[in-house]
């Protein structure tokens, strides 16, 4: 199996049967839009289900500690992505990587739908974690495989597949946040059936739709070598163990260490990247230099996740205590406006690929782009104080500001992150190519473990200085990151 060439995985698999796309398209389009339905619906009202009182349904978290507890577990499931990446190159393939993960991610969502205590949710959240560390990264590769190199449907395959992703991430919020009214256990379950939808057509349509794709181990060890990684596995799960039943009888582990521990991986783990790609004999002067100019992109990355990614958390609250909630006689849920997000990507994301198409070569290069993505994530969070200092901070909030400061961020994404993944396939270094792009997704860990420290700055009485500094450093990093465009622009070394 490891001796497959591309082009026996391609011929593998049926070219035509999905609008005109490789038939394993569907299997893998509805996989990911059931995961997403999943994870986006339990996300949605996650927050709320931690610092709701016990006698709402929740688990009655101070509101602080459960929006970092929010950020610490937005951030491993992106860390975990490395690991997924790594078992499913060394071990198992792409394919099994999916449906283990997919496994794993519904039985976390079941343990969320019972009745439970404390114990039990960290339990869902590590299952959670570690399941869509197997699946998010995998299946992407997966739809990769199902296409030849010169196949130009690939953009396009993977434009649907992303489409699949934002359709699930849309409608999830909308039905498990109405759920929430009636019962958190409820909407939970519901996010569990859709992960195990997605399941059952990846396993009852994969053999007839992706033929080889996903079943090939890319660099699979040695068996000398499986002998030293059960062992280091063994060793190090084993003395975690033992700290941990150590420290937190001392508490030396509390819920601030975890999440100071979270935070510090999530800055450490990118910066051990840089240097040993940046140090690594494999990588030549020229792309040495391309990885100098990754880096301030990176961290433009970092600035703008740490925004976005608070529409889970603190605009998650704001909907929930500052937002008039009563339209036209209905009471809606505080978890609907998760839906926005993708709903307007869904609609401009056509938009903004006709307007980069139209400009060609007049179109920003690729830190300017940045820089429009950063100060239209900046502009988001100086709109949603403007409320507080119009009308002040005891009244509710016509839910159209919030709307708008979505929409603003939603423009940010769509300028900084598909740039994104692109730049980082152009700067990579050639030996280093799929552990960049991981590095890629390291910048939402790094925002969200910062995001962690941040949200214990935000209260009510202060939210006009919260989001006005956040939203004015977030606008002087895009003025900066524009004027040093064309200096990042030549250690690029041509590409644009």
């Amino acid at each position: 199996m490891s001796n497959l060439t591309k082009q026996q995985i391609v011929e593998s698999v049926p070219q035509k049967g999905f609008f005109g796309h490789p038939k394993g398209l569907f299997t893998l389009f509805f996989t990911e839009f059931w995961e997403r339905f999943s994870y986006y619906g339990m996300r949605a009202i996650l927050v709320y289900y931690m610092y709701y009182e016990v006698s709402q349904g929740g688990l009655g978290l101070d509101k602080t500690v459960a929006l970092s507890i929010m950020s610490i577990y937005g951030s491993l499931v992106y860390m975990s992505g490395i690991i997924g990446g790594w078992l499913a190159d060394r071990i198992f393939g792409t394919s099994k990587a999916v449906f283990y993960g997919g496994i794993l991610i519904m039985f976390g969502h079941i343990a969320l739908a019972i009745p439970g205590n404390i114990t039990t949710f960290f339990v869902s959240m590590v299952l959670i974690v570690l399941g869509t560390g197997l699946l998010k990264p995998n299946v992407s590769s997966v739809v990769g495989d199902i296409y030849a190199e010169n196949d130009n449907r690939r953009d396009a395959g993977f434009s649907i597949f992303y489409m699949g992703i934002n359709m699930g991430a849309f409608i999830s919020p909308l039905i498990v946040g109405s759920l929430m009214k009636t019962s958190f256990h409820l909407g939970f379950a519901v996010a569990a059936v859709g992960m195990f939808i997605g399941l059952i057509i990846f396993v009852m349509t994969k053999k007839k739709n992706l033929g080889l794709a996903g079943t090939q181990v890319a660099n699979p060890l040695e068996s000398i070598e499986k002998k030293k990684v059960f062992k280091s596995f063994t060793i190090t799960a084993g003395l975690i163990a033992i700290l941990i039943a150590i420290a937190i009888p001392r508490g030396w582990l509390t819920f601030e260490s975890f999440i100071a521990i979270v935070g510090i991986l999530g800055l450490l783990i990118p910066t051990i990247y840089f240097v040993a790609m940046y140090r690594s004999p494999k990588t030549t002067e020229v792309e040495q230099s391309r990885i100098i100019a990754y880096i301030p992109l990176f961290l433009a990355s970092v600035m703008f996740w740490a925004i976005a990614e608070q529409g889970s958390t603190i605009l998650a609250l704001y909907a929930d205590t500052r937002t008039n909630l009563n339209i036209f006689g209905y009471q809606i849920s505080p978890a609907f406006f998760q839906s926005f997000n993708p709903l307007f990507i869904i609609t401009l994301a056509p938009v903004f690929a006709w307007l980069w198409m139209k400009l060609g070569n007049r179109q920003p290069n690729i830190p300017q782009k940045f820089s429009l993505g950063l100060l239209f994530a900046g502009l988001s969070f100086i709109v949603i104080l403007l409320p507080g200092y119009l009308g002040g901070i005891d009244t509710l909030v016509n839910p159209l500001w919030l709307i708008l400061s979505i929409l603003l961020v939603v423009l940010g994404e769509l300028c900084l992150s598909p740039v994104g993944l692109s730049a980082t396939t152009k700067l990579a270094p050639a030996a280093f190519s799929a552990q960049t792009m991981s590095l890629w997704f390291l910048s939402n860990a790094a925002a969200q473990a910062l995001n962690a420290q941040l949200v214990k700055l935000y209260s009510p009485k202060n939210e006009m200085i919260y989001f006005g500094g956040i939203g004015g450093i977030a606008i002087i990093l895009a003025i900066i990151l524009f004027l040093l465009s064309p200096i990042i622009q030549k250690f690029m070394k041509g590409i644009r």
